[in-house]
C-alpha cells in the first residue's frame, strides 16, 4: 500500500470515527471496516494458546466466535471476553495486488494509518503481488538490510520477513529474513509475496522494503548483498532445507569494498539426482580471464577476491523415480588483506610418498562477536577454512587470516614394509620435513604409522636422547612429546607419552604403531633439533612391548603400564629390562600395594628375574604386590596379564631408584681382621723357611751314590703344557720340599757347592669365560713331588697328553729291599757319638 491506497486509508479513518461506545463490564470495543476498492481480508483467529489457559472468545453481535474473518466493504463490531487477547490471537491482514492488467503501486509499502486501526495482537501483513511472464518484481530494503535465517531460528525483535515466489502453482520460499544484515534487494520473475511479522508490542507504521517493476531476469531469484566493511553472511538456496526446484538457476550478487577481500565456503550442501545436465556452481570474477569459472558442489571454492563477484547455483533434470534433495548452505567473509597474503609458500611432497598435511582451524569457542576468517589459499584463488596437501606433487599456497595462530598443521606419514627380507634390520629417521617447519603455522601433530608383515617384523625406537614416561607422578613439561600407539584394525594398545630427558633408552613394539609428534609450543623446533627417534626392523618377538631402561642418580624413573585407566589388554606381555651400574644399587617400589585386578579367566603374573644369575622371584598380581628391594645387577620386570573382569583392569605404576652401593661394617671389620691374620702367619712362614735353609747349607757338600739296579733316567717333560683340566687339580703344587740335587751338578767353577734355584708354580692368568671361576685348592692341601723309578708305561711320549706334574711311588720288585729313594740331600742330622 502506497499513495494509490489512500481511499482505503480515509475510509478506515472514518470507520473508526464511527466507532461504538464501550461494551458493558469495561471491555474495549472495536470497529473494523473496509471499502470495496481495498482488495484487503483481514482475519482474526486463534495464536499459540499458553499453557493451562483460560478460553477467550471474540464476542460479535452478541455471539461467541472463535475467529473473525473481513472482507473489502465489510463493517464489523467486536470485543474479547478476556483481559489479555494479545496471548491469545493473531492477526492476519492479506492483500492481493495484480499488476497483469493494471500497473503496480511501486514505492514504499507503508503501514499507517492501517496500524493503528487494528488490536493489539500479533499481526501479519502479506503482500501478494502478480505480474507478467516477462517481469520481475524488485524488493528494495532500507536500513537495516536484511539478515538470512533458517527454518526454527527466531529474530531477536521478533520482527521477520519471509519472501517467496511462485513457480506455476507451486510456492517457492527464498527465505526468512531478521534486520541488521547485507542484503539489500531480492528479485523474483513473475511473483512475489512478502509476509512481515509484528508483535503486538511493536508500533511501527512502515515496512521498511520499496517495490518496482523491471525487465526479465531469466532465472528464479537474485538475491544482492552489500558489505560496507568486514563481516559476514550466511545465505542459502530457495526452499532450504528442502530440495531447491528442478532445473532452476538462483543468483547472488556480493557488493565488496575495492580494499577488502572476500571468500567463499560452503557449510552444507546436497546434490540430487540428475537425468540431464549437471549440478554446479559458476562465479564471475572480475579479472578473470576464464569467466564464468565453474566449480562442483564438493570442489574448494575461490576466495581472496577483490570486488564484486557474482555465485549462482544451477539445478538440473532429476530422476523423476529417485529425485533426491539438491540444497546449499554457504558463508561469504569479507576481512581486510592480510601480509601473509601477498607471500606465497611452496611445499614440496613430489618425492614423499604415503604422505599428506592437513592444514585447520584450532578449535575454539564460539562467539557472537564478527571474528574474521582464516582461509587456506591454494594457488592464491582457491580458498577455504581447511586444506589438505597430498604426497607426488609441489603446492603452492598462501594465507588469508589476520592471525595465524587460529590455525595449525597435521601431517600424517605412512612407512611400511611387506617384505621382511628386504627390511630386517632396516632403519629409518622420523624427522620433520624442513619444508613443513618454514611454513608460517604451527605444527600440532605429525603422525609416523609404521607398518611390517604380521609375525614376521617388530619394531624399535631409538630415541637421539633418553625418553622420560609422563606419569602422574612426573610430568612432561617440554615443548613435545612423542605419542606411541599401536595402528591397524584391532591393535588400540597405547603405551604413553614420552619426552626427552627421561631414562628410557629404547622402545620395542611387536607389531604396527603409530609414533605422534605433538607440540605444545612454537618453541618445539629448536628442542626438536637436539632429538631425533630412529626406527628399525628387528626380528619378530611375542611380547607386546620391550622398555630398555638406564636409570641415574640424577631422579627417580616412573615407569607404568600400557593402556593407562583402560587396562592392559587381556593376555598381554610388557617387559622392562632395567640396567644397574656395577657401583650402585637399584630399588624397585610399586607405588601401591595392590592392583585391583580380578581375572575371569587365566592367571596374571609378574616376574622379576636377576640378568645375571637368571634368579627368577614369581608374583601373584591379583594379591599384595611385594614391598622394595635392592637389585645389585641388572634385571627384567616382566607382566603378563590374564583376561580380567570388566571394571578390573590392569593398571600399574612403579618407580626405580639408584642408590650408591655401600658395604656392610661387620663384613669390612672381618675382612680387616682376616686379612692381618694371614699376613702374620705369611711372615711367620717365611722366617722358618730360610731358616731351614741356612741350617741345611751349614752341613757341608751333599754326596751322590750310584745305584745300578734302579732307572736313572729323569722323566722326560713336555715341550709344552697342556690344556689344564679344571675338574682335576692333582698337578697343581705350590713348593718342592726336598732339594733334588746330584753332588757332582752343583759345584760350580770353584769346587764350592750352588745353592739350587726354588720356584713355586702360578695358575693361569689369562682371560676367563662369562661363568664364575673356580676355586684353587688350598696351599696345604699340594702334594709333595717325588721322583720315581717306575719304567715309563707303554706308548708314553713326551707329547702324551698324561698329567707330567704328579709322580707316583715305584711299587717294591722281587729280590730287592724294597727302598729304591736315594735321599739326595739327608734330612736327619749325623748320629752323634760319644767319643
Amino acid at each position: 500500500m502506497a499513495g494509490r491506497s489512500c481511499g482505503v486509508t480515509l475510509t478506515l479513518l472514518g470507520v473508526l470515527l464511527l466507532g461504538a461506545a464501550r461494551p458493558p463490564g469495561g471491555a474495549e470495543a472495536y470497529v473494523l471496516g473496509l471499502s470495496q476498492r481495498t482488495n484487503i481480508t483481514i482475519v482474526i483467529k486463534p495464536g499459540l494458546l499458553p499453557l493451562a489457559a483460560k478460553p477467550c472468545y471474540l464476542i460479535v453481535s452478541g455471539k461467541y466466535v472463535n475467529m473473525l474473518l473481513i472482507k473489502s466493504g465489510d463493517r464489523k463490531e467486536f470485543f474479547f471476553s478476556c483481559r489479555d487477547p494479545e496471548t491469545r490471537f493473531v492477526t492476519e491482514v492479506l492483500r492481493d495486488i495484480d499488476c497483469t492488467s493494471v500497473p503496480c503501486p511501486f514505492g514504499e509499502f507503508e503501514l499507517r494509518p492501517l496500524i493503528s486501526m487494528l488490536p493489539p495482537l500479533n499481526r501479519t501483513f502479506i503482500w501478494d503481488v502478480q505480474a507478467g511472464k516477462s517481469t520481475s518484481l524488485e524488493l528494495r530494503f532500507s536500513r537495516p538490510r536484511l539478515r538470512q535465517i533458517g527454518r526454527g531460528e527466531s529474530c531477536p525483535d521478533r520482527v521477520t520477513y519471509t519472501i517467496s515466489g511462485h513457480i506455476g502453482a507451486t510456492e517457492v520460499r527464498i527465505g526468512t529474513f531478521c534486520s541488521n544484515g547485507t542484503v539489500s534487494r531480492i528479485k523474483m520473475q513473475e511473483s512475489i509475496k512478502i509476509t512481515l511479522q509484528l508483535p503486538w508490542f511493536d508500533n511501527r507504521d512502515y515496512s521498511s522494503f520499496s517495490m518496482s517493476s523491471q525487465s526479465s531476469i531469466k532465472r528464479l531469484c537474485f538475491i544482492e548483498s552489500v558489505f560496507e566493511g568486514e563481516g559476514s553472511a550466511t545465505l542459502m538456496s530457495a526452499n532450504y532445507p528442502f530440495s531447491f526446484p528442478e532445473d532452476e538457476l538462483m543468483t547472488w550478487q556480493f557488493v565488496i569494498p575495492a580494499h577488502l577481500r572476500a571468500s567463499v565456503s560452503f557449510l552444507q550442501f546436497n546434490n540430487s539426482n540428475c537425468a540431464k545436465k549437471e549440478e554446479r556452481v559458476e562465479y564471475y570474477i572480475p579479472g578473470s580471464t576464464t569467466n564464468p569459472e565453474v566449480f562442483k558442489l564438493a570442489d574448494k571454492q575461490p576466495g581472496n577476491m577483490a570486488g564484486n563477484f557474482n555465485l549462482s547455483l544451477q539445478g538440473c533434470d532429476q530422476d523423476a523415480q529417485n529425485p533426491g534433495i539438491l540444497r546449499l548452505k554457504f558463508q561469504v567473509l569479507v576481512q581486510c588483506p592480510q601480509n601473509e597474503s601477498n607471500v606465497t609458500y611452496e611445499v614440496d611432497l613430489s618425492n614423499e610418498r604415503a604422505m599428506s598435511i592437513t592444514i585447520e582451524p584450532r578449535p575454539v569457542k564460539l562467539s557472537r562477536r564478527f571474528v574474521p576468517g582464516c582461509f587456506v589459499c591454494l594457488e592464491s584463488r582457491t580458498c577455504s577454512p581447511n586444506l589438505t596437501l597430498t604426497h607426488g606433487s609441489k603446492h603452492r599456497i598462501s594465507f588469508l587470516c589476520d592471525n595465524l595462530t587460529r590455525l595449525w598443521m597435521n601431517v600424517e606419514k605412512t612407512i611400511s614394509c611387506m617384505d621382511h627380507r628386504y627390511c630386517h634390520r632396516r632403519s629409518y629417521s622420523l624427522q620433520v620435513p624442513r619444508d613443513i617447519l618454514q611454513l608460517p603455522v604451527q605444527l600440532h601433530d605429525f603422525s609416523w604409522k609404521l607398518l611390517v608383515p604380521k609375525d614376521r617384523l617388530s619394531l624399535a625406537l631409538v630415541p637421539a636422547q633418553k625418553l622420560q614416561q609422563h606419569t602422574q607422578e612426573r610430568f612432561c613439561n617440554t615443548s613435545f612429546s612423542y605419542l606411541v600407539a599401536g595402528a591397524g584394525p584391532g591393535q588400540d594398545l597405547y603405551f604413553g607419552s614420552f619426552c626427552a630427558g627421561g631414562s628410557i633408552e629404547q622402545i620395542q613394539v611387536k607389531q604396527n604403531v603409530s609414533v605422534t609428534l605433538r607440540t605444545f609450543a612454537p618453541s618445539f623446533q629448536q628442542e626438536l633439533s637436539r632429538q631425533a627417534l630412529t626406527v628399525t626392523f628387528i626380528p619378530y618377538f611375542k611380547e607386546e612391548g620391550i622398555f630398555t631402561v638406564t636409570p641415574d642418580m640424577k631422579s627417580k624413573v616412573y615407569l607404568m603400564t600400557p593402556n593407562w585407566e583402560r587396562g592392559l589388554p587381556s593376555l598381554a606381555s610388557v617387559s622392562w629390562n632395567i640396567s644397574v651400574p656395577s657401583d650402585q644399587v637399584a630399588y624397585l617400589t610399586f607405588l601401591k600395594e595392590r592392583t585391583g585386578l580380578v581375572c575371569q579367566t587365566g592367571r596374571a603374573f609378574m616376574i622379576i628375574q636377576e640378568q645375571r644369575t637368571k634368579a627368577e622371584q614369581i608374583f601373584s598380581l591379583e594379591e599384595v604386590l611385594p614391598k622394595s628391594r635392592p637389585h645389585h645387577h641388572n634385571f627384567w620386570v616382566n607382566i603378563s596379564n590374564c583376561s580380567p573382569v570388566s571394571g578390573k583392569q590392569l593398571d600399574l605404576l612403579f618407580q626405580v631408584s639408584l642408590t650408591w652401593r655401600t658395604l656392610d661394617m661387620t663384613v669390612i671389620l672381618i675382612a680387616v681382621v682376616g686379612g692381618g691374620v694371614l699376613l702374620l702367619f705369611a711372615l711367620g712362614l717365611i722366617i722358618c723357611l730360610v731358616k731351614k735353609k741356612k741350617k741345611k747349607m751349614n752341613k757341608g757338600p751333599a754326596i751322590g751314590i750310584y745305584n745300578g739296579n734302579i732307572n736313572t733316567q729323569i722323566p722326560m717333560q713336555p715341550k709344552k703344557l697342556p690344556n689344564v683340566q679344571k675338574d682335576n687339580d692333582a698337578h697343581v703344587y705350590a713348593v718342592i720340599d726336598d732339594t733334588m740335587v746330584y753332588g757332582h751338578l752343583l759345584q760350580d767353577s770353584n769346587g764350592s757347592f750352588v745353592q739350587p734355584e726354588v720356584d713355586t708354580y702360578r695358575p693361569f692368568q689369562g682371560p676367563t669365560e662369562d661363568c664364575p671361576p673356580s676355586f684353587l685348592i688350598p696351599y696345604s692341601k699340594v702334594p709333595t713331588v717325588k721322583l720315581t723309578t717306575e719304567e715309563p708305561a707303554p706308548g708314553f711320549s713326551p707329547e702324551s697328553d698324561s698329567e707330567p706334574y704328579t709322580f707316583s711311588h715305584p711299587s717294591k720288585q722281587d729280590g730287592s729291599d724294597g727302598n729304591t729313594d736315594i735321599p739326595l740331600l739327608d734330612a736327619h742330622e749325623p748320629a752323634e757319638t760319644g767319643e
